[in-house]
């Protein structure tokens, strides 16, 4: 592969975050993790796959994903250049690849991996992306999850207290949100991808209205001060993942609307009823084809 055609795809790898060939995976070198300070030990960690939560203080470090497995040892970098305390706890905001791919390697470390239910279930197992025609093979044991729940957890650590709570499936089934109390910060995982057009798993029973309602629910929990961490996209605020939220229910009615109208998903992918927002949101790997599409799929069910 030529090298600017490696850094195009870990460009698009960086922004989306979907299937990278194995060539682009060990070319990750040229990849940098940018650490972006928040509030009171709380940092967002960025590089090539969803984002990162770090958090640290006088107990342990806690980290919220891993991004890629050819990443670990500039993600674990990062996290030293802040803290010498060793990483106790992580937690995986839903199965995907980009952001459990360095789950394997924490584990092996020490880190407890903490998730859903469904999480654990579905890593034991080969899952099939139908959308990006990818199978993923079981993960390794040392990459599973050792504490798995229902509905929530909380952790009590470095003077915070952090809630993390399942939303009904909406990206995948095991979405999770993670927040900080005292920090104010929101961790939402690929519920929100700020400013695009978000992926929705249906292979792993995503739904584009669970996507909406779990947004609704990361609203609820978040004020005017929250810092909120997107899947993949820059830092947002609460008025940030409002306007995701508002044009995600336009896209949503305009959609039911040519549903009842009779129009094949042909038709609706036609009529064009994202066209105000495809120069920007739908500049990536989910462009408007495909995005109307899966939402199709998804409100058809």
């Amino acid at each position: 592969m030529r090298p600017s055609a490696l850094l195009v795809l870990l460009g698009a790898v960086a922004a989306f975050a979907f299937p990278v060939s194995a060539e682009a995976q060990a070319g990750m070198d040229s990849v940098q993790i940018q650490t972006i300070p928040l509030n009171r030990g709380v940092y967002m960690l960025v590089g090539a796959g969803g984002n990162i939560a770090l958090a640290v203080g006088d107990d342990a470090a806690f980290i919220v994903d891993d991004q890629f497995a050819p990443l670990t040892p500039k993600i674990t970098a990062a996290i030293r250049a802040v803290t010498d305390k060793p990483v106790r706890f992580m937690v995986n905001t839903h199965w995907h690849f980009d952001h459990t791919g360095g789950n394997e390697n924490f584990g092996k470390a020490g880190t407890v991996i903490v998730a859903h239910d469904n999480v654990r279930k579905r890593m034991s197992v080969e899952q099939f992306m139908s959308r990006l025609n990818r199978r993923e093979p079981p993960s390794p044991r040392a990459a599973l999850p050792v504490i798995t729940f229902p509905d929530q957890v909380t952790f009590h650590l470095n003077g915070d207290t952090i809630h993390t709570v399942h939303v009904p499936p909406a990206h995948t089934d095991g979405d999770a949100f993670v927040h900080w109390g005292a920090a104010n910060v929101l961790h939402m995982g690929d519920v929100f991808f700020n400013g695009r057009y978000p992926f929705i798993d249906l292979d792993s029973n995503g739904s584009f209205d669970g996507v909406i309602s779990a947004v609704n629910a990361g609203l609820a929990m978040a004020n005017d001060q929250t810092k909120i961490i997107p899947g993949h996209g820059q830092l947002a605020t609460k008025a940030d993942l409002l306007a995701y939220r508002d044009v995600l229910v336009q896209i949503r009615d305009r959609v039911r609307a040519l549903i009842q109208q009779g129009k094949t998903k042909e038709e609706v992918i036609a009529a064009k009823p994202t066209a105000q927002w495809d120069a920007t949101w739908g500049a990536g790997f989910m462009n408007p084809p495909t995005f109307l599409g899966i939402v199709y799929d998804s409100m058809k069910r």
